[in-house]
């Protein structure tokens, strides 16, 4: 990777509204090459997706969101690669990882509901021939998303956990 798209991905990912003026200007280019530096890194896969960090309490956004771990048996040939492409497939799923460690898999889903969350675990990803195991932990407060700092509460107050 070039110095030039290095410096670019770096400032689009601290802000993503930036222009390609500003893009120019920060890296030391024309304008007209970070526009076709971006248009490249876009088309080869490198930029995937430009998006809004959402501060969801704030808006009082209705829903839930879960760490799931699952734990498979890699597949003759494909690794874990082709258990990933089915479980990446569903809607509710936000961000799958492979990771090291007792589980091989952390899955971030998005529900309406803590039942909904459970209905997708029993019924759609335990459902699958190479999961073993799976833990279920739901994210109960964002504090820093992505590098953004999520604001903190009024006056320092802290979640209550009690039921």
């Amino acid at each position: 990777m070039q110095s030039v798209e290095k410096a670019i991905i770096d400032l689009l990912r601290e802000d993503s509204r930036l222009t390609c003026g500003q893009l120019a200007a920060a890296a030391g280019i024309t304008e007209e090459e970070a526009r076709r530096t971006v248009r490249s890194l876009e088309e080869r896969g490198l930029i995937v997706k430009y998006t809004a960090i959402v501060n969801s309490e704030e808006i009082e956004e209705d829903g839930v969101e879960a760490l799931i771990e699952v734990k498979v048996t890699p597949g003759r040939g494909s690794g874990f690669d082709s258990t990933a492409r089915e479980i990446a497939a569903h809607s509710e799923v936000i961000s799958l990882y492979l990771m090291s460690g007792a589980y091989d898999f952390a899955v971030i889903v998005r529900a309406k509901s803590l039942r909904e969350v459970s209905r997708f675990v029993s019924e759609k990803i335990s459902t699958y021939g190479s999961v073993i195991s799976t833990a279920t932990h739901f994210i109960l407060k964002r504090y820093k998303v992505e590098g953004a700092q999520m604001s903190p509460p009024e006056g320092g107050a802290r979640l209550s956990v009690q039921a």
